[in-house]
């Protein structure tokens, strides 16, 4: 492994096909962007490996938007864990970047919440959602199902075979990671497998999955079938050490699994980190409050302050400002773009 081929794949979602299966897929490799995303926050461990497993999941179903679109991860449970939120916003235009933020919401003061224990079940009972933004005069398109298995990964095979019926495959990898040139940062990577789509998939009979969900298998049938079992089963033999990397690199990786497949990549995705919150924003959803409810968010400074739970960007604003029709004021966020500051009159 050279540090040219590091950079070359790291923060990289590559899709790829399997033309004798008629499977196709993406590989990605996340370093500065997941340390980024969780060096903002001082999450405990087992709630930075959740957000972790979902930035993953997020690049790699993201990759598949196109030009100038949203889509949105929303994980909702009833235990410590509140809430995981991911955006990946498509790129501007052929080559660019995409960009993706994430962030948890959590009971800091919750038994457990600091102990070495399963990430997974701290979010308890729930549900994974997915949400496609196309743009403006267009309804956001948006699926649910409930939270089942024990990993992420597994609600996201869970949704695409329950809301989309396409068999589905996801393998994680992810950790901190030592090496003799660099400190301690995570690293993570991961396999999407996807059967292409049928004009009219169907499932024979109820769904094997927890709670009688659908699960891949109940919806590839025949030479389908074998298909997806053979490609499965050779996905099984990846290890962790080759989905984080860098020293095999994602390409080499596709052939050891899948060379007899017939395994084609196209271009490269670079992801990276970027949030969309900005003043005009947080000026655009205080504008939906009403003058008491503006009064009551001064803080003792005179000021109204807002956070943005992505970025921790910090804004203080002049409520005098908030009646100005031309949304000027002290710009200090990092971009421009949907509205996440949350208003507060508490210091």
């Amino acid at each position: 492994m050279t540090l040219g081929s590091k950079i070359a794949w790291d923060d990289t979602v590559l899709p790829f096909q399997l033309d004798r299966a008629d499977i196709r897929g993406r590989v990605t490799r996340l370093d500065g962007l997941l340390n980024r995303i969780l060096g903002q926050h001082a999450y405990p461990p087992a709630v930075e490996a959740l957000v972790a497993e979902a930035v993953v999941l997020t690049a790699l179903i993201g990759q598949t938007v196109k030009l100038r679109w949203k889509l949105s991860l929303q994980i909702r449970g009833d235990g410590p864990v509140r809430m995981i939120a991911t955006d990946y916003y498509g790129p501007e235009a052929e080559g660019a970047p995409a960009r993706i933020r994430a962030y948890a919401a959590f009971d800091a003061d919750a038994p457990g919440i600091r102990a070495e224990t399963d990430p997974f079940a701290l979010l308890g009972q729930g549900y994974f959602a997915i949400i496609i933004d196309q743009g403006p005069d267009m309804t956001p398109y948006q699926g649910i199902t409930p939270l089942s298995g024990t990993r992420l990964a597994d609600c996201a095979e869970t949704y695409f075979a329950q809301s989309e019926q396409l068999p589905t495959r996801f393998a994680l990898g992810l950790g901190r990671s030592t090496t003799q040139t660099e400190a301690e940062h995570w690293r993570a990577g991961g396999m999407m497998l996807q059967h292409m789509p049928k004009s009219s998939p169907h499932a024979q009979g109820g769904g094997s999955g927890a709670g009688g969900l659908l699960a891949p298998q109940d919806i590839v049938h025949g030479d389908d079938a074998e298909n997806w079992n053979r490609v499965n089963i050779l996905l099984d033999t990846v290890e962790d050490i080759e989905l984080t990397g860098p020293r095999v690199q994602p390409t080499d990786l596709l052939v050891r699994l899948f060379h007899e497949e017939i395994p084609r990549v196209f271009d490269a995705q670079v992801v990276q980190f970027g949030c969309t919150c900005s003043v005009e924003r947080v000026h655009e959803s205080l504008s939906a409050f009403s003058p008491e409810d503006i009064a009551e968010m001064i803080t003792d400074d005179g000021l109204i302050t807002a956070d943005c739970q992505f970025c921790n960007a910090h804004y203080e604003l002049d409520p005098a400002a908030l009646t100005a029709t031309d949304g000027s004021g002290p710009d200090s966020g990092p971009n421009s773009g949907d509205a996440t500051g949350d208003a507060t009159g508490n210091d």
